[in-house]
């Protein structure tokens, strides 16, 4: 899988809720109502990324819940991260 440019990076995060191209990896971040709330979030996320075996980064600090998505394997941000970006929208909304 190919390494999206940075040009196809930004055409992506058009579509994409809150998320950022930062440190080489698109990212989002999302506070939540109380704590246990983003735990559920991360839960939901996480069974996704297990059934895609595409798993973000993801960052708990209290109620603030950041994920990370590179595909490490390739380097960079592929088309796996966008679509996983997606499928975490609308996992939060």
């Amino acid at each position: 899988m190919a390494i999206l440019t940075d040009e196809q990076i930004n055409d992506a995060l058009a579509g994409l809720h809150g998320w950022q191209y930062s440190d080489g990896a698109l990212r989002r971040s999302e506070k939540f109502p109380a704590f246990l709330d983003g735990i559920e979030a991360v839960r939901r996320v996480a069974e996704h990324a297990e059934a895609q075996d595409h798993h973000p980064d993801i960052d708990i600090r209290w109620r603030t819940v950041t994920f990370a998505l590179v595909t490490h394997s390739e380097g960079g941000v592929t088309e796996k991260d966008v679509q996983m970006a997606r499928a975490i929208d609308g996992l939060l909304e």
